[in-house]
């Protein structure tokens, strides 16, 4: 029965619901929890975004140099620990 209706309803008929459906959802978001962080929501200015990217700069070198460590010990301390200390393997 509903896709008689659907069938006789125009294309425009159609369009317009699924339109006034997508507005209905954007209205539901500005009372939700959401919408006073989107109010407050603004774009950085220039040393705002410099300071955060100098940041996440140092921060991604810092996690890279502990990677980095931590790889240069398991390839040459951790197999003389094996080998040589404990006596395991070759």
């Amino acid at each position: 029965m509903s896709n008689e209706k659907n069938a006789n309803k125009s294309f425009e008929m159609r369009v317009q619901e699924q339109q006034d459906k997508i507005e209905a959802q954007f209205r539901r978001i500005t009372r939700g929890s959401w919408a006073r962080i989107i109010r407050m929501a603004r774009k950085p200015s220039k040393q705002e975004f410099r300071q955060t990217a100098i940041i996440c700069g140092i921060g991604l070198f810092v996690l890279g140099a502990i990677g980095f460590a931590i790889l240069v010990l398991m390839d040459n301390f951790l197999p003389w620990l094996i080998h040589d200390v404990f006596g395991i393997g070759n």
